[in-house]
């Protein structure tokens, strides 16, 4: 049976593959990764024409608990950062940004957004601007890069383009762009005031609206690292007039003459520029100097040397062998496996006394199980080779795949509950060779079970991936391999051993009824392939394959009919689908995104093999893999890496110091990240000769880094 359902799964990848090729050439306006979906959309009420306002705008949809920056990120982050590229006489102006909020993690705070948040920005329409004659439209492109964080931050970026049409007006985001208008701060009618004192600002503005007298308001300087974004501050009326008491950062970088200035009561804010007097005082002392002994040891690693050969593996082959089997054996268990064994269970009650078919069928199965597992890791490893990042399941991040296994699913779903038999539609021959050879059918069902199966990573699992990756081929082929192994043995015992097949029941009247019922499995299959694809596509790729897979099935239907109405509703039908799989086309198919300085105190740059030179010495090393915009990083630093104790240790045991900051894009560091099984930071590592390097928890503490220390 399964063959058939492949055969015809063919008919759904066909007609998606004229869709799949025009969307390759499509306009873009709509990126999304698996943190944030960023669409360029516009506001021309009035259309494009000179003195006339356009407003063009990145709306962001974050995930639950990400989010991204204001202008000012706070403590740490990096504000959405927009380059338009724009026709002559058409000019961009600056973000209006919308009212953020106050996003803390530990001691330190920071300024986003999360939900959702429209960043407008208007455009000027010129005398100069001449629309395409063809088109007729104003074509904008946007290069978009932001940083979504949760405890961990990945930068992120997408290519946009937008075709307004200037002889008509656009209107239809008109809701998106006035609430974002109404987010932004209104203008105070007077400046404001700052006095420097001390290590404190005193701020007063006036002219706030009186139904915020007496209440408590936000504060949002948009002067970067001036302020102690996270400290203690006060607030007080006088009359009208709104104060303030706000500490200074000790790691103060800034002293404005003039500093913006937005206060906020819930959804509404104001703004002012104040105007700043007094002395602003010195800005920090630069960290206490590194203690002698430690100086010597790191100017005596410093020097050329032979490369020391790369840490030992935190994983021998043997235990992640062992670690893939127990985790083949576990994807038996998921969820996503249960409609496959479904369809295996009712194999085997058809042949429950046919001990030699059992067989058969076992070895079949077991076959195209492990075949499947070992072409996804040489997939996986050609890819790998050519310099692509992936992660296991990475075959489910692209949506022609995930539209496809839908259709597939739901074509399973309709056989399972009676709506039609394959050998109703495909030819004698085809019915006659499932008949000759059943095995193919077996192994048909076990590639179908891995397509499936991969992307649950059961438990065990997880690792010894992650080390195959970096393994050279033939022992990573024997990682996927021994997962294979594990999800068919169940099976394969089965088929092979009498007892373990003696506890299937029994062929009966039970059967039919089991058959239809295993359709909901397979329903539910498809609707969380559905969800998939919603998260890779938005909601408009859901949709979209939602009205695909109804149309295949109104074409299935059709088929089943009697009479001259057949051949008319068939092909009304199958006119349906083809016109369905090319107007929502592009949408299904939209792919999601793919997705710094020097040392400080007895911090040291972090290069291309100082590690190894280090190693080579004898001397351990410590890695801080961090950035400037990573809030869990600068909360590590200051509630461990900056503790005396913790230095006192590192100092104490020689350790070098390493600090690779991933601020800016840096292939070296990421190649670094990549060999650790990383793709984002903060990431800790112990180094130490003759020994695996040790990774250290996302969030550290002092007890865990100078615990490590004390191991060395």
């Amino acid at each position: 049976m399964i063959s058939r359902v492949l055969s015809a799964a063919f008919l759904a990848a066909t007609l998606l593959s004229p869709a799949a090729a025009s969307a390759q050439g499509a306009a873009r306006s709509v990126v999304t990764t698996e943190r944030v979906r960023a669409e360029l959309i516009a506001h021309a009420p009035d259309g494009v024409v000179p003195g006339k306002q356009v407003w063009v705008g990145l709306q962001l949809t974050h995930q639950p608990e990400w989010h991204t920056y204001w202008k000012n990120s706070g403590d740490s982050g990096l504000p959405t950062q927009l380059q338009w590229t724009l026709p002559p006489g058409v000019q961009a102006g600056d973000i209006a940004w919308p009212l953020p909020r106050k996003i803390f993690i530990g001691t330190l705070a920071n300024y986003g957004y999360e939900g959702t948040v429209l960043l407008p920005v208007p455009l000027t329409i010129t005398p100069d601007f001449k629309p395409s004659l063809l088109a007729g439209d104003l074509d904008v492109k946007l290069k978009a890069q932001w940083l979504v964080c949760r405890t961990e931050c990945i930068p992120e970026d997408g290519d946009f383009t937008l075709k307004i049409p200037v002889r008509s007006t656009t209107a239809a985001n008109g809701a998106a762009f006035d609430a974002a208008f109404a987010a932004q701060p209104k203008p105070l009618p007077g400046p404001g005031k700052v006095q420097v004192e001390g290590n404190a600002i005193n701020v007063s503005l006036s002219g706030l609206p009186a139904s915020v007298r007496g209440k408590n308001l936000d504060f949002f300087p948009e002067t970067s690292e001036v302020i102690e974004t996270a400290a203690k501050w006060t607030q007080a009326w006088d009359g009208d007039t709104w104060t303030a008491h706000v500490p200074l950062s000790p790691q103060r970088a800034n002293s404005p003459a003039l500093m913006p200035l937005v206060v906020a009561l819930g959804n509404n804010g104001w703004r002012a520029e104040a105007k700043v007097s007094g002395e602003w005082p010195a800005v920090a002392a630069a960290p206490e100097a590194i203690s002698p002994a430690l100086q010597a040891a790191l100017r005596g690693g410093a020097g050329p040397g032979a490369l020391a050969a790369p840490a030992t593996p935190s994983l021998t082959l043997v235990a992640a062998l062992l670690g893939a089997l127990l985790g083949g054996l576990i994807l038996n268990l998921m969820p996503c496996v249960f409609p496959i064994l479904a369809i295996k269970v009712v194999g085997f009650t058809r042949h429950a006394n046919d001990r030699r078919g059992h067989r058969i069928a076992g070895m079949a199965y077991s076959a195209g199980v492990i075949a499947s597992f070992a072409a996804l890791g040489a997939l996986m490893l050609a890819l790998r080779a050519a310099g692509e990042q992936l992660g296991w399941g990475f075959q489910l991040q692209s949506p022609v795949v995930v539209a496809a296994l839908a259709g597939l699913f739901t074509l399973i779903g309709l056989n399972l509950a009676g709506l039609f038999e394959f050998g109703t539609f495909l030819p004698s021959s085809v019915t006659s060779l499932e008949a000759r050879h059943p095995a193919v059918n077996s192994f048909l069902s076990g590639v179908l079970a891995v397509a499936v199966a991969s992307p649950c990573t059961a438990p065990f699992m997880g690792a010894s991936l992650g080390f195959a990756i970096g393994l050279p081929a033939i022992d990573a082929m024997m990682v996927f391999v021994a997962i294979g192994i594990g999800m068919a043995v169940p099976y394969l015992a089965a088929s092979w051993v009498p007892a373990v097949a003696a506890l299937l029941p029994r062929p009966g009247a039970w059967m039919g009824t089991f058959r239809r019922f295993m359709a909901f499995p397979m329903f539910a299959t498809a609707a969380w392939l559905v969800w998939v694809l919603g998260q890779q596509s938005g909601i408009d790729g859901a949709g979209a394959l939602l009205a695909l897979l109804i149309a295949m099935s109104m074409v299935v239907w059709s088929l089943t009919l009697h009479g001259r109405a057949r051949a008319v509703i068939a092909t009304i039908a199958v006119a349906c689908l083809v016109l369905v799989a090319w107007a929502t086309g592009p949408n299904i198919t939209r792919l999601p995104v793919q997705q710094a300085a020097a040392g400080e105190g007895p911090w040291q740059r972090w290069e291309p093999g100082r590690v190894d030179q280090l190693l080579a010495s004898g001397q351990p090393v410590f890695v801080d893999f961090t950035a400037a915009w990573c809030v869990t990083c600068q909360y590590n630093k200051k509630t461990t890496l900056e503790q005396p104790d913790v230095l006192a240790d590192f100092a104490a045991k020689k350790i070098a110091l390493l600090r690779a900051d991933w601020t800016r894009r840096d292939p070296a560091i990421t190649a670094a990240l990549a060999q650790l099984g990383r793709n984002g930071v903060p990431v800790y590592v112990v180094y130490a000769k003759n020994r695996p390097p040790v990774v250290l928890s996302e969030v550290l503490s002092p007890d865990e880094v100078r615990s490590a220390i004390a191991r060395l």
